[in-house]
């Protein structure tokens, strides 16, 4: 544990020169904030190291893989479980790292994640909007289930990181040309319907949005979009487990399997008969209290109950004219939320699945809350301003008028 206990030491360190060039660019972003996110991550990456102790986990299983397993490094460059041991390889092989180093270096790979999603928050947004008094944003880059699904050596912490470069790539895709190639390569990497359902996002949000982009310029970026997810498709459904060429019978059978796996899963949800509104709310809310298998579900109950909180602000006509005018981020982020939820339904029954899968996807929705908070704030303070200028015009006409008596 020595070594860990160095390596995180060295990484805080290494992590302050990325910080530093982030908050010259950025004048509105706290160094102190985002080191104080660094040690709550490294916090969880503790947690779930001991929880690896007493409960089976994938990090176990990854390490011994990557270390007995492979003989070439680039035997294991392929999309899915055996990149993440590709990126492992020279650590363990070459830098002889042991189990704890590597899981708090990957640890230290999701912590990334959040740094990028808190920009992209942060750069799109007017005002920090609040959350009983609470900053919310600084809320939701501190939220328990997010960090401890993405603190250890596996899928999680680097799809996270990936989405959260990609995305604040997209903020400004011309001046953020690596981020966008990084980031992308990631999430195709790891989890191809993530990177599917961002480009086609892309394409509807450029598109539809209403930023002074020339039109050739939308259409191109949103055909080239949908260009890249025809080539993503079929590696797509591929790793997804079903047959591009019979997609509805090898779909069929998968949801007959989900159901099969069921019957020996202690934290399945038969979601089978379930609508889709009912799926949704399983995906986005569950487990709650009532349901909580284990002192984790509790925990992340407490986070479930914020976030139905949360959405419940965007039950309102005016989040239909919002979205309707939205700027193109949100548009992206309101695009990837649903069809990745959906999608997920449908193939997702078991409620430790859930809880993890939605962490990847979380900060779109979250974001898109905010964002119309956002709206709704700069809305009243324009209908302040205009309010306060008729009175200060009509005030200056009583003046004006009084001044013509007088002068009459």
């Amino acid at each position: 544990m020595l070594g860990a206990v160095l390596l995180i030491l060295f990484l805080f360190f290494a992590s302050q020169p990325i910080l530093n060039n982030l908050q010259k660019e950025h004048k509105w972003l706290k160094a102190g904030l985002l080191n104080q996110l660094f040690w709550y991550h490294m916090f969880f990456g503790l947690v779930y190291w001991t929880y690896a102790q007493f409960f089976r986990s994938d990090s176990v299983s990854y390490y011994l893989k990557t270390k007995n397993h492979w003989i070439n490094w680039f035997d294991a460059f392929a999309p899915g479980t055996d990149f993440v041991e590709w990126l492992a390889f020279p650590f363990i092989r070459y830098f002889g790292f042991n189990y704890d180093m590597m899981m708090f270096l990957t640890t230290w790979l999701g912590f990334w994640g959040f740094v990028y999603f808190y920009c992209f928050f942060k750069e799109n947004l007017r005002f920090n909007p609040k959350f009983e008094g609470w900053d919310a944003i600084t809320i939701f880059m501190f939220l328990p289930n997010m960090h401890f699904w993405t603190a250890s050596l596996g899928k999680g912490a680097v799809v996270f990181a990936g989405i959260g470069i990609l995305t604040y790539g997209l903020s400004w895709p011309g001046k953020r040309i690596y981020h966008l190639v990084l980031g992308g390569f990631l999430c195709y990497m790891v989890r191809p319907h993530i990177l599917f359902a961002v480009l086609i996002g892309m394409a509807v949000s450029f598109v539809l949005g209403r930023e002074k982009v020339p039109v050739y310029q939308k259409y191109l970026v949103a055909i080239a979009g949908l260009v890249v997810s025809v080539f993503v498709y079929e590696d797509l459904m591929v790793y997804l487990g079903y047959d591009p060429n019979n997609l509805i019978d090898s779909f069929e059978e998968e949801s007959a399997l989900n159901a099969q796996r069921l019957q020996s899963a202690g934290s399945g949800v038969d979601m089978n008969n379930y609508s889709l509104p009912m799926k949704l709310f399983t995906f986005w809310f569950r487990p709650l209290f009532i349901d909580s298998p284990n002192a984790l579900g509790l925990v992340v109950s407490l986070e479930n109950a914020l976030y139905i909180y949360m959405f419940s602000k965007i039950f309102k006509k005016r989040f239909i004219d919002y979205i309707r005018i939205a700027p193109a981020m949100v548009k992206m982020s309101f695009v990837v939320f649903i069809s990745i939820s959906i999608s997920m339904t449908f193939i997702m029954s078991n409620l430790g699945i859930i809880i993890r899968q939605k962490s990847q996807i979380m900060y779109y929705m979250l974001f898109v809350v905010v964002a119309f908070m956002d709206w709704e704030k700069t809305n009243r303070i324009k209908k302040r301003a205009q309010i306060f200028n008729r009175i200060v015009e009509a005030e200056r006409q009583k003046i004006a008028e009084a001044e013509n008596l007088l002068t009459n």
